[in-house]
């Protein structure tokens, strides 16, 4: 039973307006969830006096009436609020949080604020939820950090109706997207080991689920099958050190093994660690590749020899790509914007080129 913000039962019977023709403004959504239209209006501005059940109840109003509020009201000189939304997932890892940094200091530049969501879970519900938050907070437009495929299926659930861009997954309509180029990288990653003379090169894959993992994976596979060398089967991680410490002590029990390329530096950091543990010198028997080039990478003994992500312009190209949409350019994915030219790219999807960083974990195979 919806309750009003006095701890009254609404009002029973009470009909649905018919909005046909109409938009719904704040009095319809004050009347359908049982509340005062000054109770709306702190929902909206997130106050956190509204009691949990009382903010769900107008939430479902408003969705139900499929209500956003009125920008021209919210800022009368612009018609905009000149507020963007961003949500992101695992925002505690080095990609994400700068490619947060850099949509943040794009969108101070440009005269925007910026209302970050940071979710710690990708189901659908969730996903939706803070689709519905920041809409009512009313932003002009919003950038989803979406690595996982579920997070892609849950924001074209979601029916955003302000601009929307998307990184690393594509919603299949007419959502912009920006992503790194995963599958060119892998491809040079693989590609600098077999040309020092390795016979294959073994895998840390990132976990199942993320569009960069299964890209990263896909390639390097394509390109020992066209090099026409074994394929063998990938090692799974989940992103950390960890993962990658426990992965690297199995394959440094192979004395096969002379190359690895793990799918992000903190994978390739604990395989370092596993292979010295186990005498395996690096690069003398056996090589590394990481890849996003972390700045510890250039640290590390040895150095680190990476695929290096461009997250800065990947957060600011994706800003500037948002910015259009919002000013009306329907066409304003790479060929509006400026095109990186990489694999891959159409007028939707804007990829980022990836580089191979050489550096001193890698070297010819052993004799």
């Amino acid at each position: 039973m919806t309750r009003s913000a006095g701890g009254g039962a609404a009002p029973k019977g009470r009909s649905r307006r018919n909005f046909a023709g109409a938009r719904p403004v704040m009095d319809d959504v004050a009347r359908l969830a049982g509340v005062s239209k000054q109770t709306v209006s702190r929902v909206l501005n997130d106050n956190p006096a509204v009691r949990a059940e009382t903010r769900e109840a107008v939430l479902d109003a408003m969705r139900s009436l499929g209500y956003r509020p009125s920008r021209s009201a919210r800022s009368l000189a612009s018609g905009r609020t000149r507020m963007l939304g961003v949500i992101s997932f695992d925002a505690a890892r080095y990609g994400p949080a700068s490619t947060l940094t850099a949509i943040n200091t794009a969108a101070q530049d440009a005269g925007y604020l910026v209302s970050s969501i940071a979710l710690d879970t990708a189901d659908r519900d969730t996903v939706v939820q803070a689709v519905d938050r920041l809409s009512a907070e009313g932003a002009d437009g919003v950038i989803a950090i979406a690595p996982q495929r579920r997070v892609g299926r849950a924001l074209a659930e979601a029916h955003l109706d302000i601009p929307l861009v998307v990184m690393d997954n594509a919603l299949g309509d007419d959502t912009p997207m920006v992503t790194a180029d995963s599958r060119g990288g892998a491809r040079a990653a693989t590609e600098h080991l077999l040309g020092l003379g390795h016979r294959t090169v073994r895998h840390i894959a990132g976990p199942t689920g993320w569009t960069s993992a299964e890209r990263r994976a896909a390639s390097w596979r394509e390109t020992l099958e066209k090099a026409g060398v074994e394929v063998p089967e990938p090692l799974v991680g989940d992103w950390s050190a960890d993962s990658g410490y426990e992965l690297g002590r199995r394959l440094a029990r192979d004395p096969d093994v002379t190359a690895v390329f793990a799918s992000n530096d903190q994978m390739a950091l604990g395989a370092l660690r596993a292979f010295h543990e186990a005498g395996r010198r690096v690069p003398d028997d056996v090589s590394v590749v990481g890849y996003d080039d972390i700045p510890e990478a250039a640290h590390l003994l040895p150095p680190l020899t990476t695929i290096r992500t461009d997250f800065q312009e990947i957060g600011t190209r994706s800003l500037r790509i948002l910015l259009a949409r919002i000013d009306g350019e329907a066409n304003a994915g790479p060929t509006a914007v400026a095109k990186a030219g990489a694999e891959g790219e159409t007028d939707l999807v804007t990829v980022i080129p990836a580089h191979l960083i050489v550096r001193r974990s890698t070297g010819p195979a052993p004799a």
